[in-house]
């Protein structure tokens, strides 16, 4: 038997080595981040601490997008037979600037040791195509025939994905087989584009284009994990490679990474055939497709994300009073005021997500452990580690999507547009839609009274239970 966590390394890496032979600068994006990953692992003592080299080289996430329920439900199994599951509710419709009618989860593994051997992650959005500020009634009712139409996963690879679910791997020659028709499935279709069709929804949304307006589906981006984001973007613009305009999340600064730093090249016009009003079959392009990397940080707590909006959105404010200042160091400046310095004071200040792990050497002084996580940290009888961030970012991915549009795309404000969560989304996929908070809230809870009980801290252990209780 091949076990869930094999099938989905080796898909992980044939789906890069697919994506690398149809977009070659990504090969060059992951030449620069290898390099950039050696050189501060060799110089930085802490270069592991929110992962091993290892697990950062393996690590990636890639994006499709999805046009029906159906097809929703048909990639979740495909995704369940390799381990992963949907975690987080994104709506990306909402965006000041650009159209982006989708709303998105991330697929990805949930427990410690399956994210510890391979943290693949794939980004995946829907279609939505009943909000009436993007699609009216009858072009909606035409999406809903041509989507109809088509079939994203062969029935083979959906029989194989359901196996592999409930054996927890398959039969070697059936994993094989498993693996080709998934890679497959991703794979840029060779079919014939329809220009009126697709120039259509490209009028409404580049995405809904790239989504509704083609045969099938397709990887949009692969992004690796690099240790210094900043690096990666100077030495792509060396080579020639044009990035967009900024990275995207928090300032670089002399406090602690959090949440997820990202950026990407710009889509590259790939060539794809068109069939033409009058049948025929010409060349030409499109510009959809683009590599993406990321630097991940520790996971914040919902008072930790409050205060990150907050920060966000102030900068915002303050980027439209100064638009020619500099975004960065406005950024950094009200981190340095407003954002805790050190991991001890996320940690204490219950602002971001660690396990906590007992000091079991400790000399014996006759004191009892106290019953405050700054007095057992400050106090050596507990050390913490961060939990790396596993999931995304909202503002992030709309800001990458739309610096990879070609065009704003249009949206009626004035319509109310289609209610959407996380419950909604549930239905829609057949399986629950996790809540990333509570997934770390238990990781680190289990830890802290582990390790108080180790040290048989009885008091602490009452006080303090789970500084983030899940909801």
């Amino acid at each position: 038997m091949v076990p869930t966590w094999r099938l989905r390394a080796a898909f992980a890496r044939r789906l890069s080595d697919m994506y690398g032979t149809e977009v070659p600068a990504y090969t060059t994006l992951l030449e620069v981040a290898g390099r950039i990953n050696d050189e501060v692992a060799g110089r930085d003592p802490d270069a592991e601490r929110l992962g091993s080299i290892s697990r950062v080289t393996a690590e990636r996430h890639g994006a499709i997008r999805v046009g029906t329920e159906d097809e929703l439900r048909q990639a979740a199994q495909i995704f369940a037979a390799l381990g992963m599951y949907p975690v987080g509710f994104y709506d990306l419709r909402d965006g000041e600037v650009g159209a982006v009618p989708v709303v998105s989860t991330a697929f990805r593994p949930t427990g410690t040791e399956e994210l510890d051997r391979n943290p693949f992650r794939v980004f995946t959005s829907l279609l939505t195509t009943s909000d009436r500020r993007f699609f009216d009634a009858d072009l909606e009712s035409r999406l809903g025939t041509f989507l109809a139409r088509r079939c994203l996963f062969p029935p083979e690879l959906l029989r194989l994905a359901v196996q592999a679910e409930e054996s927890a791997g398959l039969p070697e020659p059936d994993a094989e087989r498993f693996l080709t028709l998934a890679v497959a499935a991703f794979e840029l279709s060779p079919e014939p584009v329809d220009r009126t069709w697709y120039a259509e929804l490209e009028r409404i949304s580049a995405v809904a284009a790239d989504i509704g307006g083609v045969a099938a589906t397709h990887i949009n981006h692969l992004t690796p994990r690099v240790l210094d984001i900043d690096a990666l973007y100077r030495r792509m613009g060396e080579r020639g490679i044009t990035m967009i305009d900024r990275i995207q999340g928090p300032p670089r600064w002399d406090g602690p990474d959090v949440l997820l730093r990202q950026t990407s090249f710009r889509a590259l016009a790939e060539p794809r055939r068109f069939r033409e009003p009058d049948g025929s079959i010409t060349a030409g392009a499109l510009r959809v497709r683009f590599g993406e990397v990321e630097a991940r940080g520790i996971a914040l707590t919902r008072a930790g994300r409050a205060r990150y909006d907050d920060l966000m959105a102030e900068t915002d404010r303050r980027m439209a009073r100064h638009p020619d200042a500099d975004r960065q160091e406005t950024a950094r400046t009200l981190w340095h005021h407003a954002f805790p310095r050190t991991e001890h004071q996320l940690a204490v200040e219950h602002q971001a997500f660690f396990t906590y792990h007992p000091v079991t050497g400790r000399p014996r002084d006759g004191r009892h452990p106290p019953a405050d996580l700054a007095g057992l940290l400050d106090g050596g009888w507990l050390t913490a580690r961060p939990l790396v961030y596993e999931d995304f970012l909202p503002r992030s991915a709309a800001g990458i999507f739309r610096s990879n549009l070609t065009g704003e795309g249009t949206r009626d404000t004035a319509l109310t547009g289609t209610p959407f969560d996380a419950h909604r989304l549930s239905e829609a996929i057949g399986r629950p839609v996790l809540d990333p908070f509570a997934l770390y809230a238990a990781q680190q809870g289990r830890s802290l009274r582990q390790a108080l009980a180790t040290l048989g801290a009885s008091a602490a252990l009452r006080a303090l239970g789970d500084p983030e209780p899940a909801p």
